[in-house]
């Protein structure tokens, strides 16, 4: 028996998948109670607000979420149409934090999750004792179960080729951006870019929506120049699968960035890990490769690598995290980018985002660690198959469906998708397409 089972189950973050974590939590009948670190509900989707998921909106909202929603007159979306991140907040997002109330607290930020009188060495106890959630106001809050969906937006991946920062590369400041899509739609955008020489960082979806941007800015600015820094030796399968990708959005996304590039507008550089950026006090910036190759009259460099998970104030829960990934560790076999370029998802559950101890469960994009890839559809089946498990009903949170759509690459169901990783969600790959029609050859106005 859950001697505990009267307390909230604490969702640390108010994005898609930890709403919809709150949402399947009261429906079964569970106090959920969300704690966002952000001054509004979505808080890392409205960082890029002006960016189009790829995702038609059948896709990105959770069942419990909807009935939830529905008892206060919602309308669901056309299920067709692919939002923008502002349109996925205001629509969904922040109807469904005011539908779930008091439940959603903003401005509170997790600084630990520990055991009740006991530290992560301790044995006895852990299956009886709450657990602690601490936060920087200095609250403890006692939980029946912690779900942390707080995701991996605030810890993009640095410029440096072997996962630390280059050298210099903070020192720069703002003219290395870390997980920024120019909003060229924005004339203060567009001044800052237009006519000078910039770098994008990163051979995921984010950085193929920044370039068809900066492309179509070149076409209309002389003088803007754009650099592609890749770590890879080649294209390999960055474009996608063009017409076969049952997203669309997606796969016209790699069209146009493939015509910017065989159009003279982007510069591919293969092969080049950053180690070092110099910069003259206002000039340009230089950076220089770990085998001394060099990239001379840098402007601004858009860094769009990918994410990772803040796990620091994690330290006194005990969890099981794969040595590569940092996922947990039953699930990265489904998701190892060393083996998936872009396969399959396997459905996953409560079994496979739990950990050794009782009642913590990661979800959403911080699940997957540092794998570039993931899915709205793939967080609410999650978060719904945890609740069944929180619930008791095992049976039904083994139950687990998911399917996706292919990339158009290679058989089976593809990762890539929208949360904002990039987003990103949803973001690595990132999570986002063009903020204007695809066919519209401006485009890329500026993500899990």
């Amino acid at each position: 028996m859950d001697v505990n089972v009267e307390l909230p189950v604490v969702v640390i973050g108010a994005g898609p998948v930890g709403l919809a974590a709150a949402a399947e939590l009261a429906e079964r009948g569970m106090e959920p109670l969300v704690l966002e670190a952000g001054a509004a509900p979505g808080a890392s989707v409205r960082q890029w607000g002006h960016v189009r998921l790829f995702s038609p909106w059948g896709w990105l909202t959770d069942p419990a979420a909807e009935r939830l929603l529905a008892r206060s007159g919602w309308t669901a979306p056309d299920s067709e149409a692919c939002p923008t991140g502002a349109e996925w907040v205001a629509d969904y997002l922040a109807p469904l934090a005011a539908a779930l109330g008091n439940r959603v607290r903003t401005g509170v930020r997790v600084v630990g999750v520990t055991r009740r009188g006991r530290d992560r060495v301790v044995d006895a106890g852990r299956d009886s004792e709450p657990l602690i959630v601490r936060t920087d106001g200095g609250e403890r809050i006692t939980a029946r179960a912690v779900v942390d969906a707080s995701g991996t937006w605030t810890t993009a991946n640095p410029l440096g080729g072997d996962g630390l920062p280059a050298i210099g590369e903070l020192q720069a400041g703002r003219r290395v951006r870390a997980a920024a899509i120019p909003d060229l739609s924005d004339p203060g955008e567009r001044a800052r870019y237009g006519g000078r020489h910039v770098v994008v960082a990163g051979s995921g979806h984010s950085a193929l929506t920044a370039l068809a941007g900066l492309a179509a800015l070149a076409r209309e600015v002389p003088g803007t120049r754009v650099s592609w820094v890749l770590r890879r030796s080649g294209f390999g399968q960055v474009f996608g699968g063009g017409d076969a990708d049952q997203l669309p959005a997606r796969g016209a996304l790699g069209v146009r960035a493939s015509e910017a590039v065989q159009a003279g507008l982007v510069e591919p550089v293969f092969g080049f890990r950053t180690e070092r950026v110099e910069q003259v006090e206002g000039g340009p910036m230089v950076l220089i490769s770990d085998e001394g190759h060099k990239i001379d009259d840098v402007d601004e460099v858009l860094v769009l690598t990918g994410f990772r998970p803040e796990l620091g104030w994690l330290s006194e829960v005990r969890t099981e995290l794969d040595a590569r990934l940092q996922a947990p560790v039953r699930l990265a076999p489904l998701i190892d980018p060393n083996v998936h370029s872009c396969g399959t998802v396997y459905p996953h559950g409560a079994a496979e985002l739990g950990h050794p101890e009782p009642g913590f469960y990661l979800a959403g994009m911080k699940s997957y660690g540092r794998a570039p890839t993931f899915l709205a559809r793939t967080g609410y089946e999650q978060v719904r198959s945890i609740a069944d498990a929180l619930t008791g009903d095992h049976e039904a949170a083994a139950r687990v469906e998911l399917v996706l759509s292919e990339t158009g690459v290679c058989g089976g169901a593809g990762l890539f998708d929208a949360t904002g990783s990039t987003a990103g969600t949803e973001s690595g790959s990132g999570c986002c397409g063009p903020a204007v029609p695809v066919e519209d050859p401006v485009g890329g106005a500026s993500s899990s």
